[in-house]
C-alpha cells in the first residue's frame, strides 16, 4: 500500500499568505491601468464634443452656443442644455457620459463635463474672458465636472477640451497681447 502525503495546514497558509502578497502588490497596477483607460475613454467623449461644437460653429456663423450647465438635482432652463443644443450633432447623449463619473454627475446634471458659459454667444475668432482677449489654444471650453481622474495624479484630475479642439489634462489660460 503506497501511502499518499497530503499538505500540512501549516503548508497551505503559506501558499495562501503568497497569493495574498501577490494579489497585493498587483492590484494597485491593475486599479491604475483600469483609471487610465477610463481617462482615456473621458478624452475620445471631450473630442467628440468638440467635434459637435465644431459643428455647432460651422452652422452658427463662428459664434459659440449660449448653454447653460445644470446644477445637482436642477437640470438647466428648456433649451439651453448641452444635451439638447449640441444632442443632434453628438448622435448618442451618452458621449456626455465620463466613465470615471461615480458621482453621478451625468444622472443628476445631464452632462459630466462643464461648459465655459463665459464664452456664451460669443465670435469663436475673438473669444474675451472678463474683458481680456484669449488664445483659442488657451481656453477650455468643456472641463469635467469633477476630478473624476484625482487617482492618476493631482496635476491630471480633470480632462478638458480647448477651443481649439485641443484636449487636454493640464488646465491653462492664455492671453492673447496681440488682440486688445
Amino acid at each position: 500500500m503506497k501511502q499518499r502525503r497530503a499538505f500540512t495546514l501549516i503548508e497551505l497558509l503559506v501558499v495562501l499568505v503568497i497569493i495574498g502578497l501577490l494579489a497585493a502588490l498587483l492590484l494597485p497596477g491593475i486599479s491604475g491601468a483600469t483609471e487610465r483607460a477610463r481617462s482615456t475613454a473621458c478624452l475620445s467623449n471631450l473630442r467628440q464634443v468638440g467635434i459637435a461644437l465644431r459643428l455647432y460653429l460651422d452652422e452658427s456663423q463662428e459664434r459659440f452656443p449660449i448653454m447653460q450647465n445644470g446644477a445637482r438635482n436642477l437640470l438647466p432652463l428648456p433649451g439651453t442644455g448641452i444635451q439638447e443644443v449640441l444632442g443632434g450633432r453628438l448622435g448618442n447623449a451618452r458621449v456626455l457620459k465620463c466613465p470615471s463619473d461615480r458621482e453621478k454627475w451625468f444622472e443628476e446634471t445631464g452632462s459630466s463635463y462643464f461648459w465655459n458659459f463665459l464664452l456664451n454667444g460669443q465670435p469663436a475668432a475673438a473669444l474675451k474672458v472678463m474683458g481680456l482677449s484669449v488664445k483659442e489654444n488657451g481656453i477650455a471650453v468643456f472641463s469635467d465636472q469633477a476630478g473624476f481622474h484625482a487617482a492618476r495624479g493631482a496635476d491630471k484630475g480633470k480632462n478638458h477640451l480647448y477651443a481649439d479642439g485641443a484636449v487636454k489634462t493640464t488646465f491653462t489660460v492664455e492671453i492673447d497681447p496681440s488682440r486688445p
